[in-house]
C-alpha cells in the first residue's frame, strides 16, 4: 500500500509585525509558558505542569513535521526576541487534501491584533504550498473570542460535536468550523 503523505518542509512567514519560524528546543521555555497558563489551557486541548512534561509537546513538533501530519511554527517579532505563541496546522490527510488549524498566544499579546494577521499567512501556506482543499478548526463550545476569531477569518460554522469529549470531569462539546482553498 502506498503511503501518501505531504511534504512539510517548514519555511519562515514574515507579516508585516511578525516572524513565523521553525519551533527549535530553546523554545521550550516559550512553549511550558503557554501551555501550562490557566488562561491559555482553559480552552486548549493539553497543558503541562513542568519543563520535563513539556518535551513531549516539544517531540511532538518534530514528529508532525517529519511524518508530513503537521506542521507549526514559533510567533515572534522579527528580531526574534519576543515569542508571542505558535500556530500552525496537524492531523493533515493528504488523501482527503484537509487539515486542522491550531492557535494559541500568550495572554498579554491577546486582542492585539496578531491572529489576525499571522493566519491568514498560515493558511495560505496549507492552501498553497501543502495543496489543502479544506482546513478545519475544532472549538470548545465555550470558546466565544476563538470563534469570532475563527469567522473574522472566514471559516464557517459546521455544527456542533455534543459532548464528544470528556475534559476536567466533564463532557464538552466542540464546534466545527472550516474554510476553503
Amino acid at each position: 500500500m502506498k503511503e501518501n503523505k505531504i511534504e512539510t518542509s517548514l519555511t519562515t512567514i514574515r507579516t508585516k509585525r511578525f516572524l513565523l519560524r521553525r519551533i527549535t528546543n530553546e523554545d521550550i521555555n516559550h512553549i511550558y509558558q503557554g501551555l501550562s497558563h490557566p488562561e491559555v489551557i482553559r480552552y486548549y486541548g493539553i497543558s503541562f505542569d513542568s519543563l520535563e512534561a513539556t518535551k513531549e509537546q516539544m517531540d511532538w513538533f518534530v514528529k508532525q513535521e517529519e511524518s508530513g501530519a503537521g506542521i507549526w511554527w514559533a510567533i515572534c517579532s522579527p528580531d526574534m526576541l519576543t515569542f508571542y505563541g505558535a500556530g500552525g496546522l496537524n492531523d493533515i490527510l493528504p488523501d482527503h487534501r484537509k487539515g486542522e488549524v491550531g492557535f494559541w498566544l500568550l495572554p498579554e499579546y491577546w486582542g492585539k491584533g496578531i491572529m489576525q494577521e499571522t493566519m491568514p499567512e498560515i493558511l495560505k501556506y496549507g492552501f498553497e504550498q501543502l495543496n489543502l482543499h479544506r482546513i478545519e478548526g475544532f472549538v470548545e463550545n465555550e470558546n466565544l473570542n476563538c470563534k469570532k476569531a475563527l469567522e473574522k477569518l472566514q471559516f464557517r460554522y459546521e455544527g456542533t460535536m455534543k459532548e464528544c469529549e470528556f475534559k476536567d470531569g466533564r463532557f464538552i462539546s466542540l464546534d466545527i468550523y472550516a474554510v476553503f482553498k
